[in-house]
């Protein structure tokens, strides 16, 4: 298996991890001055209704000058601006007709052309979407750093694109950065296991995935709950969403039938999907249109990550056939970080969108109330195997995961019993995550 994975922008390595191989341009060349102006306002249109509409009547087409633009930085910002100009476009009428259960408005449904035609010509320079995605726009290559010298803490973040310009809003995205900060040190992990070093290798990735959950955990402090809502419109996809988008958009001058693209969505990072490849966890996968969904998301990353998970997924099996009963439990340790990492994120869901509105669907089309116990039960599948086929051994980390492997498996079954009921009650699905996790740091 190769080391590294490279499209110029993005480098599956040791090195950088899922981070982009640069720091992000936090704003355009000056020949693209109209759309950095548009960018520059886009959190003044999107709190004043009918504004934004009047800006791109204004804008001129850049499209002959995008055509022969070749810098590969450029070409991500460009891709960057135009996104968000038109998510921002389609989606204003969405938010700002928003009933009082958080339900969504009907957005535009056609793209005019001064924004469809620059949009998909870029996009098929980079081989992506035209639509907001999370790598080259939303999160991994939007981040602006306030320090030069400092980390990329959360704190010491700008969005060099914004739809609100709210502290939550560049809370929410940029403490997806910081946790990928440390993904070097999870690659460089995966790579050492797979050349044949597998417990150093395994131990590497147990001590990072470790330090991700605790990143991961300080979104209680980055962004708060009940201000989601203020951004989440603009986030939405086309596919899954048709309450707001019916048969989808056109693009003027591009396409003459409606596109449909899934929307910007953490599900989009390559941290779990990586790991639940690496441990095997996609053996466990349930075979239904949520699994179908996850797998799907793949299109939506760049190739060079793409082509990292075909490779991940041919080479990872060997590792596993003759594991020690240590390694084995290195592994168990990964896959109850696996656990914490998507338990976490459920109690995001419930926190941030279950109490807030009624609109139950993922900016990425799927529903929320499902489709992250979905994953949940394969990875507590899974452990409960390698439990039950190593028996008793005497491990201190084998003993707490074994001892508390039974109330996870209570837990999820409990708040999928709650989400079966036709009015499920929100506080209760909280109030049974207990001293679990996120519980512990509630804000």
């Amino acid at each position: 298996m190769k080391t590294e994975y490279s499209d110029d922008i993005f480098s599956v390595s040791g090195k950088y991890g899922f981070l982009p191989s640069y720091e992000p341009l936090d704003k355009l060349p000056e020949e693209y001055n109209e759309i950095q102006n548009i960018i520059n306002q886009l959190p003044h249109f999107l709190h004043n209704e009918g504004t934004i509409e009047k800006a791109i009547e204004s804008l001129p087409n850049l499209n002959n000058i995008i055509i022969n633009e070749t810098n590969k930085q450029v070409l991500q910002a460009i891709y960057r601006a135009y996104t968000f100009a038109s998510s921002g476009y389609l989606l204003a009428p969405a938010h700002f007709n928003k009933d009082s259960d958080g339900k969504y408005g009907k957005a535009y449904n056609v793209l005019p052309s001064q924004l469809a035609m620059p949009l998909v010509t870029v996009s098929n320079k980079l081989d992506v979407f035209p639509w907001l995605d999370y790598h080259y726009a939303y999160s991994l290559g939007n981040y602006v750093k306030k320090d030069k010298e400092g980390t990329l803490h959360w704190d010491n973040l700008k969005m060099a694109c914004s739809f609100t310009g709210t502290d939550d809003e560049v809370g929410f995205i940029m403490n997806h950065v910081y946790i990928n900060e440390v993904s070097p040190q999870l690659v460089f992990g995966i790579f050492q296991t797979l050349s044949g070093e597998v417990k150093e290798g395994l131990k590497q990735v147990l001590d990072t995935i470790r330090e991700m959950n605790e990143r991961r955990r300080t979104m209680w402090k980055a962004s708060r709950p009940e201000r989601y809502n203020d951004f989440r419109a603009f986030i939405m996809g086309i596919e899954g969403n048709e309450e707001i988008f019916g048969e989808g958009v056109i693009y003027e001058g591009v396409w003459e039938e409606p596109r449909k693209y899934r929307g910007q969505t953490g599900a989009q990072d390559d941290i779990i999907p990586s790991l639940d490849i690496f441990t095997g966890v996609i053996k466990y996968y349930p075979d239904n249109m949520l699994t179908k969904y996850l797998l799907d998301l793949r299109n939506y990353r760049p190739k060079c990550v793409q082509e990292y998970f075909k490779d991940l997924e041919i080479e990872s099996p060997e590792y596993r056939k003759n594991l020690t009963k240590e390694e084995k439990v290195l592994l168990l340790g990964i896959l109850e970080q696996v656990y914490y990492f998507r338990s976490g994120h459920w109690n995001f869901v419930v926190q941030y969108i279950m109490k807030n509105t009624k609109y139950a669907k993922a900016t990425g089309g799927t529903p929320i109330i499902s489709w992250i116990p979905n994953q949940i039960a394969a990875v507590l599948s899974y452990m409960k195997d390698i439990v039950d086929e190593m028996g008793d051994h005497e491990n201190n980390l084998y003993g707490e995961i074994r001892g508390g492997l039974r109330d996870k498996i209570e837990l999820l079954n409990n708040q999928i019993e709650e989400l079966r009921k036709t009015e499920y009650n929100v506080e209760r699905l909280y109030d049974m995550f207990g001293n679990l996790d996120d519980k512990k740091v509630k804000f």
